[in-house]
C-alpha cells in the first residue's frame, strides 16, 4: 500500500453525530516520498541515542518507573484526577483525604499498565481483547468506576470533549457501526 494514498479511516454518520472508524492497517507499506526515509533515519538515530542514554543510568528500572508514573498521572487527568506527580510518589496515608480517590486512580493505572506489560513480556501473551479486558479490570478495582462493568467493553457511545456526541471534539468508533 502506498503511504501517500493512505486514509486512516472514515467518519460514519450516527444520526446527530459522526464517529470515526479507522481502517485496518495490516498492510505492507511503501512510499514514493524520499523525505520519509530521512525522517525514519532521524527517528532511528534518536532511538539509538535513547538506547545509549539508558546505558549511562545506574538503574534503568527506576527511570522507567518514573516515566510510567508520569504517564499515569497525565493520562488520569483526562478523567479529572487532580494529584501531582509528587503526590503520586507518596504513600496513601500521606495524601490529604480529599485527594485519595484521585491518588488511587493513578495507582491503579500504574498497576494496570505494569500488569499488561508483564502479561505480554513475561507470559508471552498476545495483545488481544481478553488482555484489554484484564487490564481494564485492574484499572477500575476499588475506585470511582468500580461499578461500571470493569473488565468489559463499554456498551454505550463515549466521546471526548463536549456534553454529548453531537457537540464532542472527537467521537471514536461506534459500537453500532459495522
Amino acid at each position: 500500500m502506498r503511504l501517500e494514498r493512505f486514509k486512516s479511516g472514515v467518519y460514519v454518520d450516527q444520526g446527530d453525530y459522526k464517529s470515526f472508524t479507522p481502517v485496518k492497517i495490516n498492510e505492507s507499506w511503501d512510499w514514493e516520498d524520499v523525505g520519509i526515509n530521512l525522517l525514519l533515519e532521524e527517528a532511528s538515530i534518536e532511538l539509538g541515542g535513547l538506547n545509549s542514554f539508558s546505558d549511562l543510568l545506574p538503574n534503568i528500572d527506576v527511570y522507567i518507573k518514573m516515566h510510567i508514573k508520569t504517564e499515569a498521572n497525565k493520562s488520569s487527568k483526562i478523567e479529572g484526577t487532580k494529584t501531582t506527580i509528587k503526590e503520586d510518589l507518596l504513600q496513601i496515608e500521606d495524601i490529604v483525604p480529599e485527594k485519595r480517590d484521585d491518588y488511587e486512580e493513578v495507582q491503579n493505572y500504574i498497576i494496570a499498565l505494569n500488569y499488561g506489560i508483564g502479561r505480554v513480556i513475561n507470559d508471552d501473551f498476545p495483545l488481544c481483547n481478553r488482555l484489554i479486558c484484564e487490564i481494564h479490570n485492574k484499572l477500575l478495582q476499588g475506585v470511582r468506576g468500580k461499578h461500571k462493568t470493569p473488565g468489559e467493553f463499554r456498551r454505550s457511545q463515549n466521546w471526548i470533549g463536549g456534553t454529548k456526541p453531537s457537540d464532542a471534539l472527537f467521537v471514536p468508533p461506534s459500537m453500532f457501526s459495522a
